[in-house]
């Protein structure tokens, strides 16, 4: 199926989920705890490749700040 066709299948099943009352809505902490986890696998990611080009493992990788922070407790 081509990427057009499945929107508009995936569009057409949102709007009746959010007629029907049944759809999620997400809450400003649940799209912000998503959007932290999305931003700390980009960057985990990014830093694996960066380790594999250079011949490292990924183990030898010093954390960045943001891998701290998966930690804190806000």
């Amino acid at each position: 199926m081509d990427r057009s066709k499945q929107r508009e299948i995936a569009s057409k099943g949102g709007k009746a989920a959010h007629q029907k009352g049944t759809a999620h809505e997400w809450t400003s902490d649940e799209a912000r705890e998503a959007g932290r986890k999305g931003g700390l696998a980009s960057h985990r990611k990014r830093r694996e490749r960066m380790a594999a080009t250079q011949g490292d493992s990924t183990s030898e990788v010093p954390p960045t700040s943001v891998d701290r922070s998966m930690t804190d407790d806000e």
